[in-house]
């Protein structure tokens, strides 16, 4: 593995794992009140923008991590939108 996709698959993997205390809390409390609305949407749409960048660029870190992203950001809109 080279530097640039050390680099990159670490990043990934932060900003990635940097959702799922986020996912935990709304889960366990569905509570999900406090939480911006139009913030999530705005997000999806940029991590689906990576996700397609990714496949684009067939570049393998920026897709896992968009779609673990994507799959977490969806989940917390959800939780929003139903208990919000």
């Amino acid at each position: 593995m080279d530097i640039v996709t050390a680099v990159g698959s670490i990043a990934a993997f932060c900003t990635t794992v940097a959702f799922l205390p986020q996912v935990v809390k709304v889960y366990r409390t569905k509570h999900a009140r406090d939480l911006s609305l139009p913030m999530y949407v705005i997000f999806s749409f940029g991590v689906l923008g990576w996700l397609v960048y990714g496949f684009l660029d067939n570049s393998l870190p920026i897709i896992i991590a968009n779609i673990i992203t994507l799959v977490l950001a969806l989940y917390i809109l959800g939780m929003k939108v139903k208990y919000g």
